[in-house]
């Protein structure tokens, strides 16, 4: 269910599958420049959404977790735009940012998907789309949806259009 506020979308996922598909509508209306934070516990869901997020915004090759190397870096054929996927898990802070090159990363020359951005929370910017993902079950997941910045709370808008028809 959808709660209706202009900033925030609290959608409940009842399979892996609803997650993907909704990260596929939300990969669709991304554009450079963007800043997705994904937010939860190991096993929420993060990766799975970000895997949706890629087909979605046409990527060429699947978005997989980059826990190993802290970047991915993907394109698409038809406008060469790049999709950054971030794992900041294995970093101790805002301090050790700088050893995965964010600065080139967060440059606005693509979209940006950061899972566990918490632990960089310093660095990021001041605009983004906040996406909290909660464990409800086994299958089920709480998605919150927080805009900060006009650009966030239209894409929650027409991520509620394109979802919801709201």
């Amino acid at each position: 269910m959808a709660i209706l506020k202009e900033d925030e979308l609290d959608i409940i996922s009842h399979s892996p599958e609803q997650t993907h598909r909704l990260g596929t509508r939300l990969g669709a209306l991304l554009y450079a420049g963007d800043v997705i934070c994904l937010s939860g516990d190991m096993g929420a869901g993060k990766t799975v959404f970000s895997a949706g997020i890629g087909i979605g915004w046409g990527a060429f090759y699947p978005l997989t977790s980059p826990t190993f190397n802290l970047v991915h870096e993907h394109r698409r054929e038809k406008d060469k735009l790049r999709l950054y996927h971030l794992d900041c898990y294995r970093l101790q802070g805002a301090q050790d940012i700088d050893s995965i090159g964010y600065d080139d990363v967060i440059s606005g020359r693509g979209v940006v998907v950061i899972e566990w951005p918490e632990r960089v929370i310093g660095s990021l910017p001041s605009e983004r789309l906040w996406i909290q993902l909660r464990i409800l079950d086994a299958n089920r997941r709480n998605l919150i949806f927080s805009a900060v910045g006009q650009r966030y709370k239209d894409l929650i808008r027409h991520l509620r259009g394109v979802s919801f028809g709201v």
